[in-house]
């Protein structure tokens, strides 16, 4: 299966901060969306970075409670790992083994259009498991 067709079923929406925002408003967000990072756009648009709960809660373990009133900027990572609509949920799941990251956002011509998270490639695997079972079952049955 290919990322489109991932996001077909899940949808597009993708939250987006700016990295003036504080990582108190982010905290919010992430809470109230019931999601475990946003993207970090320019005015464009444009990825900048990815904030995601890990990066918060390693704040706090370095830094205190004040790191709330920080700048996402100074959490958030700037080299973000992203993929395209075309891209096999086979090479996102390498990929997010390899890098240890659980969200990647997913851009068509530099645009962002999606997030693809682990929870969605585990999602995806089981379906294809539960499939490749029943066929098997029917096979059988009817062999």
């Amino acid at each position: 299966m290919i990322v489109s067709q991932i996001l077909r079923e899940k949808g597009h929406d993708v939250y987006t901060v700016f990295k003036e925002f504080s990582v108190k408003e982010v905290s919010a967000l992430l809470a109230e969306k019931r999601i475990g990072a946003v993207v970090v756009t320019d005015q464009a648009d444009a990825v900048e970075g990815i904030i995601s709960e890990r990066d918060v809660v390693r704040g706090l373990a370095q830094h205190g409670s004040s790191i709330l009133d920080k700048k996402v900027e100074e959490l958030m990572t700037k080299n973000v790992i992203t993929h395209g609509l075309d891209d096999h949920i086979d090479d996102l799941m390498q990929e997010m083994s390899k890098s240890r990251i659980r969200h990647l956002p997913i851009l068509d011509d530099g645009k962002l259009v999606g997030v693809i998270s682990i929870g969605d490639v585990v999602k995806n695997r089981v379906k294809e498991l539960e499939a490749e079972g029943n066929m098997l079952r029917d096979y059988i049955a009817t062999g």
